[in-house]
């Protein structure tokens, strides 16, 4: 790449453009950052940092080096956005903030609003968060230490802590002078807050409505005292669902005494919900949701190895119903030859309802009001599919062995394997659902074993009747 020049004369990025037309980061841009880094070049490295958003700064630090991660925090010193760390996967974090210094890392806190700062922290075992909160003012690290003691998924450990309150008997006119006149407000809100001297929760007020309001009128009459708001226990998935459900851009967090004490914005709920949908993809395939793209070979390979073992086993009881039939095997060979179209057409079909079904379930559409109704429904989708590929597959049987009777025994065959699959693909995940297990995690290998037993035993054993193999 060129040379630098002053980095006043001109934005960096324009010089040096990070991504390519499709979105992708250059991989020149990249090096030159590297080479930069290598170089100690401290001032042109601020000079980027400072023009990066906090999202592009995170995925750099995802393309650099292990070593050049940390050197680069270090080189661009208070022009580091902290926040960009948490834009990266878990593994990430965690090696940059073990390298930093406790100081450098309370330094980068104190600058993040309270919901990023303990996403921040929340990733560090106890012994380092303790320690870099021993360098925090007591005010600020009494605050961060109580959205920590909050449960995991809970909307008190997402929650914004900054917000603005007022007194229920201010006037619009008030309200406005003192947002101008206080320096120390949150970046971005959508609303303000009505509280009595106790911090209880009185109503909401939109700014639009706040805005559109004559100066006199008092706020009293403008609140919002049915507002929807959230618990400090709820669980995050069900904050989304509401957010999404109400339409809402942020919704105040309250505890058991209806004290308001933070707010909870549609940024944060849109993580939640990319992080649920990365759960269950994950899950779906067997995968464990803490994996990282950034993990080693033996960090997944352990990770993955107990799940693939449940596999192993399943795959041996689905095997075991093809030994109960080893002599009609040896008798007719197409029978060896189209035992595994049964099996995988079953198995196909019943992916296609258990994603249907582990989805319905995860956002609460399919519950004890609608079930049978549903089950019934994929039934019949299943035998209406099972029909038109019995007589598909029987056509083709037919033409490639010969054998007339063949097409009628893999057609009855894959009907009972689509109408089985269907019902295991909707069944296995309701059931693991009622035993508290999660559906997205273990309905995959279930439901296979189901469609693989079905399909070789509907198979063979309407064969054995059929052709009378002894």
């Amino acid at each position: 790449m060129a040379e630098h020049v002053d980095v006043a004369d001109e934005p960096v990025l324009d010089r040096f453009p990070m991504r390519e037309e499709g979105g992708e980061i250059r991989r020149e841009f990249v090096e030159e950052i590297a080479r930069a880094i290598q170089a100690d070049d401290a001032p042109f490295l601020r000079a980027v940092v400072a023009e990066l958003h906090e999202a592009d700064l995170g995925d750099l630090i995802a393309a650099l080096e292990p070593d050049d991660r940390v050197r680069l925090v270090e080189l661009t010193g208070t022009d580091f956005h902290f926040s960009a760390l948490n834009e990266v996967d878990d593994t990430v974090r965690e090696e940059i903030l073990e390298e930093l210094e406790p100081e450098t890392v309370a330094e980068g806190v104190r600058e993040l609003e309270s919901d990023d700062a303990v996403e921040l922290l929340e990733a560090l075992d106890e012994e380092d968060q303790e320690e870099i909160l021993e360098k925090l003012s007591p005010l600020e690290r009494d605050a961060l230490e109580r959205s920590l003691d909050y449960p995991e998924n809970s909307a008190g450990r997402r929650m914004q802590t900054e917000f603005i309150t007022v007194p229920p008997d201010w006037t619009v006119g008030q309200a406005i002078d003192y947002m101008r006149e206080t320096p120390d407000i949150p970046d971005r809100f959508y609303e303000i807050y009505a509280v009595d001297a106790a911090k209880h929760w009185k109503g909401a007020l939109p700014l639009d409505v706040l805005l559109r309001s004559r100066r006199p009128v008092p706020l009293a009459d403008l609140v919002d005292q049915d507002r929807r708001r959230v618990a400090v226990t709820d669980d995050l998935e069900e904050v989304a669902r509401l957010f999404g459900k109400y339409n809402l851009v942020a919704a105040p967090v309250v505890d058991p005494e209806d004290r308001l004490v933070g707010v909870i914005t549609i940024d944060d709920v849109v993580d939640v919900i990319e992080e649920e949908a990365d759960e269950e993809i994950k899950a779906l395939g067997g995968v464990t949701s803490d994996e990282q793209l950034s993990d080693d070979v033996w960090t997944i390979a352990k990770a993955r190895f107990n799940w693939l073992l449940v596999n192993l086993a399943t795959a041996f009881l689905a095997s075991s119903v093809l030994g109960l039939f080893e002599g009609q095997l040896e008798k007719m060979v197409a029978l060896a030859v189209l035992a595994p179209i049964v099996a995988s057409q079953g198995g196909n079909a019943a992916t296609q309802t258990m994603t249907v079904a582990v989805r319905a379930l995860a956002t609460r559409e399919l519950g004890s009001n609608n079930a049978f109704r549903v089950v019934v429904r994929e039934s019949l989708v299943g035998l209406v599919n099972g029909i038109a590929f019995a007589v598909i597959t029987g056509v083709a049987a037919v033409a490639w062995f010969h054998i007339p009777g063949l097409g009628v025994v893999i057609g009855l065959a894959i009907i009972c394997n689509l109408v089985a699959g269907a019902l295991g693909g909707i069944l296995i995940p309701m059931l693991l659902e009622r035993a508290r297990a999660d559906p997205a995690v273990a309905s995959g290998t279930f439901v296979t074993t189901v469609t693989d037993v079905v399909g070789f035993f509907s198979f063979l054993g309407i064969a054995t009747l059929w052709f009378g193999l002894k």
